[in-house]
C-alpha cells in the first residue's frame, strides 16, 4: 500500500484584469503593489490554518441531471415510478434502484441524500451552483468545490495538479474563483493515456535553466509588478514539475494490473475511477469524473439503465479499493449532478428538469454511511422529511473535508467572501 504524501501549506494567489497602456502599467503598480502583497500574504495565511491532512475528494459528477427514481429514489408500484423497481441492499430497510445491484453491496458505505433541493433547473446554471453553492453573478467569482480543496489541502511535496478533471464536459462548473487560476481544474481528456504534452525534448537540468531563464525575465518585466501575474509564473512552474516528476507515473494505467483494469471496467468511467484512485494515492487533493449523457427527456428508461451500468461497478470498485488501501477513511467521495428528473413521464417516455427533490451520495471522508437522509413523499414529487439545500451539501461536504466554509475571504477587489453563504452541515451523517 502506498503512503499519501505528506501536505504542507503553499501560498495562494490572487488575480485581477490586465490593464493595456504601457504607462497605466507603470502608475498602476507602483500604486497597488502594497495592498496586492498584503492580500496575498492575508490569504496565504489562511490557506495555512484550513490545511489537513490526508484529505482529499473524488467528484463522481453525472452531468445532465440524473434521474433519482432510476438511481437512489425509485417509486415501484407508483405510476410516476415506470418500470424500474428496486432491490434490497446490504443494509436492512435501504432500496434503491434494480439498475444499481454492485452498489446496493456498498449500502453500508453510502450516505444516500434523498431530499435535495436547488431554486435553479437550467443546465449551466446549475452546473456551476452545484460546483460552487452559489449561482453565477457579475461579482467576484466563487470558486468551485476542487479548487477550494486544491487552495486549502493540496500537498506541497506532490508534483501533480492538486485538482485534476477527467474528461471533457460541455459545460463548466466553474474553475478558481477569486482564489486565482492557479487554483483552475487540469484537464485530462481521457483516462488511460497521459496527458499531452508531457515529454520534453531536453532533458531535466536544461528543461530546469529554461524556466528559471523564463522566471527572471518575468520578474524583470514591468508586467510582472502587476497584481494576478504571479498566477501564470506559478502555473508555468508547476507545469515544469510535473513533466520531469516521477509521480508522473499515476497517470499510466499500464502500470496496473490486467485484473485491476478488469475490476474497474475497461470503460472510459471505469478508467477514469481508476486513475482517480492513483492520483488521491500519489498526492493530488481533488479528482473529478464525469458520465454525461443524463439529460433524459426521451426514451429515460433505456437510457438511464445504460447509464446506470456505466458508474455502478467502477463506483463500487472505488470504494472498495479505497477502503483496502486504508484510503477511504480520508478520502470523501461524492456522487451527484445538477438537478433530478420530473417523477412525473412525459409522452415521450421520458423526464424532465427537476430540482425541487432529488438525491446525491456521499461515501468515506468521515461520513457515516449505511444511512439515508430525508425522503419524498410516494410519487417523488415533494419532499416529505429533511430538506437538504445546496448549501447545506456544501457545508457537509467542507466539513468532511476539514475545510471552514463559513470563514470570510477578502477578495482581491476588496469584498469580504465565505466559500458556503448559509446553510449548516448534516450533523447526523457525522454522528
Amino acid at each position: 500500500m502506498n503512503v499519501r504524501l505528506r501536505r504542507e501549506s503553499h501560498a495562494a494567489v490572487d488575480r485581477t484584469g490586465v490593464i493595456g497602456r504601457r504607462e497605466m502599467l507603470k502608475t498602476f503598480a507602483a500604486g497597488s503593489a502594497a495592498a496586492t502583497v498584503g492580500w496575498r500574504e492575508g490569504l496565504a495565511a489562511e490557506a495555512a490554518a484550513l490545511r489537513r491532512r490526508n484529505k482529499a475528494c473524488i467528484l463522481l459528477w453525472m452531468d445532465g441531471g440524473p434521474s433519482q427514481l432510476e438511481t437512489w429514489d425509485p417509486k415501484p408500484g407508483h405510476a410516476n415510478g415506470g418500470e424500474t423497481k428496486a432491490i434490497d441492499t446490504s443494509v436492512a430497510g435501504i432500496r434503491i434502484s434494480e439498475n444499481l445491484p454492485q452498489l446496493a453491496k456498498q449500502a453500508d458505505r453510502l450516505a444516500i441524500i434523498r431530499s435535495l433541493q436547488i431554486r435553479e433547473g437550467e443546465h449551466g446554471r446549475a452546473t456551476y451552483l452545484m460546483h460552487t453553492s452559489s449561482l453565477p453573478s457579475g461579482g467576484v467569482a466563487l470558486p468551485s468545490l476542487g479548487s477550494v480543496a486544491a487552495h486549502g489541502l493540496a500537498e506541497a511535496a506532490c508534483e501533480l495538479p492538486a485538482f485534476v478533471r477527467i474528461g471533457e464536459r460541455p459545460l463548466t462548473g466553474g474553475a478558481g474563483g477569486f482564489l486565482g487560476t492557479r487554483y483552475d481544474a487540469y484537464v485530462l481528456s481521457e483516462a488511460g493515456r497521459m496527458p499531452d504534452n508531457v515529454r520534453s525534448k531536453v532533458d531535466a537540468a536544461r528543461l530546469r535553466r529554461r524556466v528559471d531563464l523564463t522566471g527572471k525575465l518575468q520578474q524583470a518585466s514591468v508586467v510582472s509588478t502587476i497584481a494576478g501575474s504571479p498566477d501564470h509564473g506559478q502555473v508555468y512552474d508547476s507545469a515544469a514539475k510535473m513533466i520531469t516528476s516521477p509521480q508522473l507515473e499515476a497517470f499510466d494505467l499500464e502500470r496496473e494490473k490486467a485484473s485491476e483494469r478488469d475490476a474497474y471496467g475497461r470503460t472510459p468511467f471505469g478508467s477514469a475511477c481508476l486513475l482517480a484512485r492513483r492520483l488521491v494515492e500519489a498526492g493530488v487533493t481533488f479528482v473529478e469524473c464525469s458520465v454525461i449523457g443524463w439529460d433524459t427527456h426521451d426514451n429515460n428508461f433505456v437510457r438511464s439503465r445504460a447509464l446506470c451500468e456505466q458508474f455502478d461497478r467502477p463506483m463500487a470498485r472505488l470504494l472498495a479499493d479505497l477502503e483496502a488501501r486504508g484510503l477511504l477513511d480520508d478520502t470523501l467521495v461524492v456522487w451527484m449532478g445538477e438537478f433530478g428528473r420530473t417523477p412525473r413521464i412525459n409522452p415521450r417516455t421520458g423526464r424532465d428538469h427537476f430540482p425541487n427533490a432529488f438525491s446525491a451520495v456521499l461515501a468515506g471522508g468521515g461520513i457515516r454511511g449505511g444511512q439515508v437522509v430525508g425522503a419524498t413523499d410516494t410519487g417523488g414529487e415533494t419532499i416529505a422529511d429533511r430538506p437538504v439545500t445546496e448549501k447545506d451539501l456544501f457545508q457537509t461536504m467542507y466539513k468532511a473535508l476539514g475545510v471552514d466554509a463559513g470563514r470570510e475571504y477578502m477578495t482581491p477587489i476588496g469584498r469580504p467572501l465565505k466559500f458556503v453563504d448559509g446553510g449548516a452541515p448534516i450533523d447526523e451523517l457525522f454522528s
